[in-house]
């Protein structure tokens, strides 16, 4: 399987670049309610404030097909600034409503709708940088192997690269989407015996079964 040309742009710069764009999301009432950003003291209503950022946060990704919050960046953005009222998330704020997206509902959480991402160093407390799952990794396989029933691929073989970018995926849900995140959602194929990824970095592969 021949190497692939690899981007030299970081994700980072790509969110950035994204997060400049004009924002077409259409955010909801509460977007437009100034108490609405400061997070309060009242365990009841706290929490309810929690749960609704959860959803905005899930919506205004999977609007934009993006997979991955970097909090620097996303503080001055659209999604936690409002501009028209002169009202913004602060870091703290941000960091707990990430917290309680990572938590499972059990737990008194949002339903483990983000992961935290670990930095270069390996130490994940820095929390700048969040994998925000609209759709967790095990439903992203679903709808793949959807996908693959769907349009015939048992038994064909697919570079990433194709997976992401390739005609063959041309308006599917997932275009566009990471590396890392296929990665894992292809991992919860490979458990269920349907599907084997193989290669190196740069030129990795998955046949469907």
């Amino acid at each position: 399987m021949a190497s692939l040309p690899q981007s030299t742009t970081s994700p980072n710069a790509i969110s950035r670049s994204r997060l400049q764009e004009a924002d077409s999301f259409p955010f909801p009432p509460t977007y437009s309610f100034p108490p609405f950003y400061t997070l309060q003291p009242t365990l009841l209503t706290r929490t309810s404030q929690l749960a609704k950022w959860s959803l905005l946060i899930q919506r205004y990704h999977a609007h934009h097909h993006r997979y991955r919050l970097h909090i620097p960046t996303a503080l001055s953005s659209p999604l936690f600034h409002n501009a028209a009222i002169h009202k913004r998330l602060s870091l703290a704020s941000v960091i707990e409503i990430v917290n309680y997206m990572v938590k499972a509902e059990k737990d008194g959480g949002g339903g483990q709708r983000a992961e935290w991402i670990a930095t270069a160093a390996g130490k994940g407390s820095e929390k700048t940088e969040a994998w925000v799952w609209w759709k967790k990794p095990d439903e992203w396989a679903d709808v793949i192997a959807a996908w693959v029933d769907r349009t015939g691929q048992k038994g064909v073989v697919l570079t990433f690269w194709e997976l992401l970018n390739g005609d063959v995926v041309k308006g599917e849900e997932w275009l566009g989407m990471e590396d890392e995140v296929l990665a894992r959602c292809l991992a919860g194929l490979v458990k269920r015996g349907k599907a084997q990824v193989f290669g190196e970095e740069g030129e990795k592969g998955v046949k469907f079964f």
